[in-house]
């Protein structure tokens, strides 16, 4: 049965990891999230930790913001194991929302669902260059 979720270890927290996400990592886009990840060794035993933001400057109001992220987390525990089983190496991911109303959660499952696929063709055709 898979594990739908979403530990602390997985909860990408160290700031050099943002910092380096941001530097070098890749961006996918699905209106309204962008997904930017970078393939780094971790300093936990997991194959991806995620990180959430939400701009501060499009919501103002601190509940507004931990609102969204907490959306887009629950979307992100939902769809996790089935797309993990088959990753190799690991991964720093920061999904970041730009839409500028309150998001509800089909739309922002429906996004999380759209970059986790694109990031797993992405990676895979990577695989295949290399």
């Amino acid at each position: 049965m898979p594990s739908y979720r979403f530990p602390k270890n997985e909860s990408l927290s160290s700031k050099k990891l943002w910092q380096e996400v941001f530097s070098k990592g890749t961006r996918l886009k699905a209106f309204p999230l962008v997904l930017q990840y970078h393939k780094c060794p971790l300093p936990e035993n997991v194959p991806v930790q995620a990180g959430f933001a939400v701009p501060k400057k499009s919501f103002g109001k601190a509940v507004d913001r931990n609102r969204i992220k907490r959306l887009m987390r629950e979307a992100y525990r939902m769809e996790k194991p089935g797309f993990f089983n088959n990753i190799e190496g690991s991964y720093a991911f920061v999904f970041l929302y730009l839409g500028k109303e309150m998001p509800d959660f089909p739309d922002v499952s429906r996004a999380v669902k759209s970059l986790l696929k694109n990031f797993n063709e992405h990676e895979h055709e990577e695989a295949v260059e290399k």
